[in-house]
């Protein structure tokens, strides 16, 4: 007997030639319901490409705030260059406007990353954004490691591993585990050390 398909993919061509069948031999099934499932296979298709249109979209507002944030760095470090100037590097006049006299920093491992979130799911595809470490929490951010572990059948989770790595606060993840329930969680690296863990988020994509 013929087993129920298992992706996405599969089911999908099962239930168009589903709908193909049932169109072209009515008389053979007349107790089936293909009013029901025709619409119910268009449903489908409207939220998928609804979620195409989303990604897309998710991709150009990430583009976009990674523009205007690097315009924001430029002019703060203008104005912090001619703050420096203006009052001569006097430490405690610049400690006016949150900055203060160069020094040479003792190294350290950065602080722990904030807010992680899935902000896009789908299937098998999961985009994670967070935010950087607390300014002063630590050390500068030389990479952020994506971890991961799975939730077994009994319960129980795997050991966290390392599925990814970003040199930015956020990462597109492809090829996900499907149909089980996933937690991931980000920790911040650079010479000296890893951070604390990040939050943990849990999918099931």
């Amino acid at each position: 007997m013929a087993q129920f398909p298992r992706t996405e993919a599969e089911v999908i061509q099962l239930s168009d030639e589903m709908i193909a069948g049932l169109t072209a031999h009515p008389g053979d099934f007349p107790s089936n319901d293909l009013t029901g499932l025709s619409t119910l296979r268009t449903s489908y298709q409207t939220e998928k490409d609804t979620q195409l249109d989303a990604q897309a979209q998710a991709q150009i507002a990430t583009e976009n705030k990674d523009v205007s944030f690097q315009n924001l760095i430029d002019k703060m470090k203008q104005e912090l260059n001619q703050a420096e100037v203006s009052t001569a590097g006097d430490s405690v006049k610049l400690g006016y406007i949150g900055w203060g006299a160069k020094s040479d920093p003792t190294p350290q491992a950065p602080g722990q990353p904030r807010n992680l979130e899935a902000v896009i799911q789908g299937a098998g595809n999961l985009f994670l954004d967070w935010k950087g470490p607390a300014r002063g929490s630590g050390g500068r951010v030389r990479i952020y490691d994506v971890e991961r572990r799975d939730k077994r059948d009994d319960g129980s989770f795997s050991g966290w591993r390392l599925i990814s790595s970003a040199m930015e606060s956020e990462i597109n993840l492809m090829s996900q585990t499907r149909s089980r329930e996933l937690e991931y969680r980000v920790i911040a690296k650079n010479n000296t050390g890893s951070s604390t863990p990040s939050n943990t988020v849990m999918v099931v994509l």
